[in-house]
């Protein structure tokens, strides 16, 4: 089965136990992680519907991405700067999809009960 999930303003086409290389998502290595927001879902050419779906993912590690090198020039002005940044990422592996999200609903609350009769006369107040 494959999901295509939306996670960190873009699109990935997952299957269970693969490994994608996402945004960086808070949490530390080891920690399972929920991406509700599935677009398509599917076992071959048919396709499921994706109310309440999910797809279940373990966080393998958080890292940094290569060093990009920035790089600006004015010419004829000696003008140089150079700059590097380097990203923040996750590395999830799919561990489940279709694990639909049950909302448990709340226990309905109980209504008050009466006060259990005492032996013991209220308290005068003086």
């Amino acid at each position: 089965m494959f999901a295509v999930v939306r996670t960190g303003g873009k699109q990935y086409r997952v299957a269970a136990g693969d490994k994608i290389v996402v945004e960086k998502i808070d949490g530390e290595a080891g920690a399972s992680v929920t991406l509700g927001d599935v677009l398509l879902a599917g076992e071959g050419s048919d396709l499921q519907p994706t109310d309440g779906l999910t797809v279940a993912a373990e966080i393998v590690a958080q890292a940094k991405g290569e060093k990009v090198i920035v790089f600006k020039k004015r010419r004829r002005h000696n003008y140089r700067r150079k700059n590097g940044h380097r990203q923040n990422h996750t590395i999830l592996k799919i561990v489940a999809i279709g694990a639909a999200e049950k909302k448990a609903k709340a226990a309905p609350k109980a209504k008050k009960a009466e006060a259990p009769a005492t032996d013991e006369a209220p308290a005068a107040q003086a």
